[in-house]
């Protein structure tokens, strides 16, 4: 397994012959890397949060070097070890499958079973079910080089609403595209892949198959985890309190495939549905300040264009090839850019008991004569996001809670070209609802012993397009150039579509290097269309199963 670049990228096939080139062997030293989740990552809140620590947290997933950071990282993965000199017991509850402690290098290797059953107790009263077969490997070599690798097979039948999602974006939620059976069963593969040479003390290269996400919330407003895994390269500098993070990524579109160039298709028995999919390029920056241990301060940008647009082929444009965060500066020298250019601010402030408040501030357009008119103007586009988070809440050890408002207005993120919008494989880059929205959400994890819980409660209104097709904003996959009214617009405009979410979990952790555990769960869905007859949906899953993953399964949509 690894990752499948093609031959045309120069790009990363060069920075990934020079991180194999550069790996060290001298010394062994600790450096390790985890694929972000927020399940996952929210148990090491009470050391990335702390107000004696001033740790970056803002760009997941982390390179994890810091000395309280691996002691977290180490403590949780051998959470509460079952004592025994049994092989089979160590390896079920304790110990990697196949694990190799050398004084050089470790390596570590997983099968990882993800395998649930369930029944929808309303809607249409399906029997639900997943049968995942995967496994994860790991290389850590001296202090200098980490890898690690994981791939599933799955099948499933998915609840009535996810289905919907399913089947009207031919794509499972953040793990990549699928075949239809028959019965509503799918079938999909999914894997990712991740290395990281850590060439100074103060940068670092990552190469990756994997997903990154900017914000210290549950949701991102400027590059999250939703969407599936893509190609990338990525350079992470740190110097004294400030890090600097700068990414460039190779990515799908499966909604604009490959055009004939050469006028030799169709040929017969051929045609273009043979061409593949279209392909995009991101370059995304972020750089943050941590002014103190309590505050801190960053700012992001992005730009996102097509492979191939009208005028032709165009590939990566080696204008954004420089780290450094001008991009809006290159952007704008080039008059008629056909390119999707945002910027974001971000910052947090760490309170007295553990708190935390948050926020973020992505901007697409703006004009301001028209903003702070207040009418509505459609091309004043933004997104916003405001929280809270904690641990250790009321002196309990290992209860964390987090609150959050999302809120983007219509056609945030959408572009003149729809091949160019801030999408990646038929999925937004930021939040799963595209735009046109308002959403709180609510998140209270606890753990003891082996044990995890969970509970998550979420409100969404976000607006439809009218039934004749009319783009009201919250679509990214139209183009603005669609839209109906150029003053007037607000958020959740179109038809008025609630959703009322809630989740709870009970876990019990077999084995924590691994992450098996044997869960039981309930998820309750409403949702109310306000068409002229109100469509309502509802959902009502209960579920158990065995199951071994860290990668983030986004199912409330």
């Amino acid at each position: 397994m690894g990752l499948n670049i093609s031959k045309k990228n120069n790009l990363l096939r060069i920075v990934l012959a020079g991180i194999g080139v550069g790996v060290s062997f001298a010394g062994f030293g600790q450096i390790k890397s985890q694929p972000y989740s927020y399940h996952f990552y929210q148990k090491m809140n009470d050391v990335v949060y702390s107000t004696e620590t001033r740790m970056h947290t803002t760009a997941k997933p982390f390179v994890i070097k810091d000395s309280l950071l691996l002691a977290k990282f180490d403590s949780i993965q051998s959470n509460k070890p079952v004592s025994s000199s049994n092989w089979f017991m160590r390896k079920i509850f304790n110990e990697h499958l196949v694990q190799v402690e050398k004084d050089d290098y470790t390596f570590y290797a997983d099968f990882l079973p993800d395998m649930y059953i369930g029944k929808d107790m309303q809607g249409d009263k399906r029997r639900t079910w997943m049968n995942g077969r995967g496994f994860q490997v790991g290389l850590n070599v001296g202090n200098k080089f980490t890898f690690n690798s994981s791939a599933f097979e799955s099948q499933a039948v998915f609840p009535k609403y996810l289905d919907d999602y399913i089947v009207a974006n031919k794509v499972i939620p953040g793990q990549g595209n699928t075949k239809f059976q028959s019965k509503n069963k799918m079938d999909w593969m999914y894997a990712t892949a991740s290395m990281t040479y850590d060439a100074h003390k103060y940068i670092q290269a990552t190469i990756a198959y994997d997903k990154n996400f900017i914000g210290d919330g549950y949701r991102s407003m400027l590059l999250s985890d939703f969407s599936s895994n893509y190609a990338h390269l990525k350079l992470t500098g740190t110097i004294g309190n400030v890090q600097y993070t700068s990414i460039w990524a190779y990515m799908n579109d499966p909604t604009h495939p490959r055009e004939d160039l050469t006028g030799v298709y169709p040929m017969e028995g051929q045609n273009n549905t043979r061409l593949g999919d279209g392909k995009k390029w991101g370059a995304f920056q972020y750089l943050d300040w941590n002014v103190t241990n309590k505050l801190s301060v960053g700012f992001f940008q992005s730009v996102v264009w097509a492979a191939q647009d009208d005028a032709g082929k165009r590939g990566f444009d080696f204008s954004y090839i420089s780290p450094i965060i001008f991009i809006r500066p290159v952007e704008n020298n080039n008059r008629t850019s056909p390119d999707k250019m945002f910027l974001g601010l971000t910052s947090k402030y760490k309170l007295p008991y553990n708190l935390t408040v948050y926020g973020q501030f992505l901007l697409g357009e703006f004009t301001a004569k028209e903003f702070f008119a207040g009418n509505g103007y459609a091309h004043n586009k933004w997104g916003a996001q405001l929280g809270v988070r904690g641990y250790d809440m009321f002196g309990v050890k290992n209860l964390n809670f987090l609150a959050e408002y999302n809120t983007a207005r219509p056609y945030t993120y959408a572009h003149f070209k729809s091949y160019s919008n801030y999408s990646n494989n038929a999925e937004p880059l930021a939040h799963p609802k595209g735009a046109n929205f308002r959403e709180l959400v609510g998140l209270v994890n606890y753990a003891w012993d082996r044990w995890d819980f969970s509970l998550q409660g979420m409100y969404t209104q976000n607006g439809l397009d009218l039934p004749d097709g009319t783009n009201m904003g919250g679509n990214i996959f139209q183009s603005y150039n669609t839209i109906p009214n150029m003053y007037g617009n607000h958020i959740a405009q179109g038809i008025k579509n609630n959703i009322y979410y809630a989740d709870a979990k009970a876990a019990y952790v077999l084995n924590p290097k691994y992450n098996l555990r044997l869960e039981l769960g309930y998820m309750q869905r409403y949702a109310k269309a306000q068409y002229e007859t109100p469509v309502v949906n509802k959902s009502g899953v209960v579920t158990f199963g065995l199951r071994s993953s860290f990668r983030a399964i986004y199912n409330d949509l």
